[in-house]
């Protein structure tokens, strides 16, 4: 039976993470980094695309679950007639390799457990050679090998193209089991003391979390969203990835099934300003830094998103061999949204180096010339249409989030120069851009008769990213246009008390069949319209309505039904969390400051 998509919790390494289910169960895994090949890939087929599974024999659903203090350790609890056993699942953050950790403890009585592991390497496509070495259990096909081990040692055995094993604890005993990958042409990597790795690992997460600043309310949900921002990290580089998962679906039985293992620009000021609002500027940093990397070149090539070392080169490729989540097929793997032009991508790497400077994050010597060079080609282009924000798959069209983005860029290069005069540039040159284009949206964008901003010129479809306007410093948050917009919006694209993207029902606009959730950021984003607007209680309410959709260790995927009460899409969702810490300091910053 096909879990829920809110029935699993994360665990991770800063280098790659896993799913593991309500059922004791590993879903998913990719090794060694968050976009490689998926060993464990059952989320998107059956259990024999690949899971390893440790359960109390006979045993379904776990009692209760928890991560450990502030941390990314997963502790399950099962309670069974005999007795009661403890779970604890972890990935230590690596000095050589990738490893998943299962501590099994019994807690009361005496628990008769049991194990599958269904290595299938290449997204579950490929069934590896199993052999005994060293006392360990080795499974190896072509690049890939990863070793078994427990301590104590565990009997296992073969069976159907899998290892089982069977075994008890009881109070007071703890059986470790160790998964271990590394290239099939290296030798095995030095063994790892699981239990002391546990007490690393907590000592890692417990000094890290100690650095957040935010003490307002729903602390621990916020705190719980910025180490999930953490554990999408990718720690090498610092680029943070928008999901773990690819193509958890955003429709159950749908065909909008996106790869989301990629860094995308769309993300970095919103992420930015959550990182240093909660005082984690190093981590602001790093992913300042991973953009600048990214984005150098011509800028007439600046792709909305990059992998996680910021590789541009993110084929989209389908999956048949796998059936897909709930029979929600294709199954993708790259993502063609890459080779769009996206116009807003341009005001968000503006406004993230904005950020930055604003921090006081020191300055690369070389980053205001790049930002000339982003400014120069978005003059000779931000007439043109684009794709826009939701990297529709239907024609280009003068998208206004798209436009507004493009001023933000202009009004961010005017601003930076206006606090340094010492830099280069010419900012009455660009005021005349930033002028031009906030004329031209107000113009074509804003339907007088609705008193509100469309989707696009000249559309009737409205989109929850114009409640940016305001957010952005386009228009004031009391401006008749913009309280138009806030209401039409609410009016026209809220489903179940949360908000739709855009209207799905004619697929004329992403040019896709089938219908999709509500989006939990776009909600977030109106409870941030509302809270400027002054409906602050509104906002709130909204914010409370929102925290609650959170599963039961505190994860957020990308859309939510409210018909079925079930969350929907790539989990956990990077956007989703940073939207959530922007409104709860948002929202805590104007408790202390009502007049502001």
């Amino acid at each position: 039976m096909t879990q829920r998509i809110d029935d699993y919790a994360l665990i991770g390494d800063l280098q790659t993470a896993a799913l593991v289910g309500r059922d004791g169960s590993v879903d998913w895994l990719c090794l060694p980094r968050f976009d490689s090949a998926a060993c464990f890939a059952a989320i998107l087929g059956d259990e024999d695309n690949g899971h390893w599974r440790i359960a109390p024999k006979g045993a379904t659903t776990c009692s209760t679950r928890r991560y450990a203090e502030d941390s990314l350790v997963l502790e399950t609890y099962w309670e069974t007639r005999t007795g009661t056993v403890k779970v604890v699942d972890f990935m230590p953050q690596r000095d050589e390799a990738p490893e998943l950790m299962r501590i099994v403890e019994g807690v009361s009585g005496t628990v008769e457990m049991s194990g599958v592991l269904r290595l299938r390497f290449d997204y579950g496509s490929i069934v590896p050679w199993m052999r005994r070495a060293e006392g360990h259990r080795v499974a190896v096909a072509g690049p890939d090998a990863v070793w078994l081990r427990s301590e104590p040692p565990v009997k296992t055995w073969g069976q159907q193209f899998s290892t089982c094993s069977s075994f008890t604890v009881s109070a007071g005993e703890k059986v470790a089991f160790v998964l271990t990958w590394h290239p099939s042409h290296e030798p095995r990597p030095d063994l790892v003391d699981p239990h002391e790795a546990l007490e690393q690992s907590l000592a890692d997460w417990r000094e890290w979390s100690d650095h957040c600043t935010y003490r307002g309310p729903y602390r621990e949900t916020v705190l719980r969203s910025l180490i999930t921002l953490k554990a999408l990290t990718y720690a090498p580089t610092g680029g943070i990835m928008a999901a773990p998962t690819t193509s958890l679906p955003e429709e159950v039985g749908g065909v909008r099934n996106w790869d989301y293992r990629a860094c995308w620009l769309r993300d970095s000021s919103l992420t930015l300003g959550a990182l240093l609002a909660a005082g984690y500027v190093d981590e602001a940093s790093a992913w300042r830094d991973w953009l600048l990397r990214s984005v150098a070149g011509d800028p007439a090539d600046l792709q909305i998103m990059y992998g996680p070392a910021g590789e541009r080169r993110l084929p989209e490729t389908t999956l048949p061999w796998l059936r897909g989540y709930a029979d929600s097929a294709p199954v993708r793997t790259g993502n063609a949204a890459v080779d769009q032009f996206q116009l807003d991508v341009y005001g968000e790497v503006m406004d993230s180096f904005h950020r930055a400077r604003e921090a006081g994050i020191p300055a690369e010597p070389h980053a205001w010339n790049l930002q000339l060079s982003l400014l120069g080609f978005l003059e000779s282009t931000w007439r043109e249409p684009d794709e826009g924000l939701w990297e529709v798959r239907g024609p280009r069209r003068h998208f206004t989030h798209s436009k507004v983005m493009a001023w933000v860029a202009a009004d961010r290069a005017v601003r930076a120069l206006e606090a340094d005069p010492s830099l280069p540039g010419d900012a009455a040159r660009w005021r005349t851009m930033r002028d031009e284009i906030h004329a031209q949206v107000c113009a074509r964008s804003y339907d007088p008769v609705r008193n509100t901003f469309t989707q696009s010129y000249g559309s009737q479809e409205l989109d929850a990213a114009t409640l940016l306007i305001p957010q952005v410093g386009f228009l004031p948050p009391d401006d008749p246009r913009v309280l138009g917009t806030v209401e039409a919006v609410q009016a026209e694209l809220m489903h179940g008390g949360y908000l739709r993207r855009y209207s799905t029902a004619s697929g004329a606009v992403d040019g896709l069949p089938g219908q999709e959730g509500t989006f939990l950021v776009c909600s977030f984003w109106l409870a941030d319209a509302l809270r400027l607007c002054g409906r602050r209680e509104e906002a709130r309410a909204l914010f409370e309505r929102l925290v609650a959709l959170c599963n039961d260790v505190g994860l957020l995927a990308e859309e939510y039904d409210p018909v079925t009460a079930r969350q929907l899409g790539n989990f956990p969702q990077a956007f989703s969390h940073i939207g959530l810490v922007g409104t709860a300091l948002a929202l805590a910053a104007e408790d202390q400051d009502p007049a502001g």
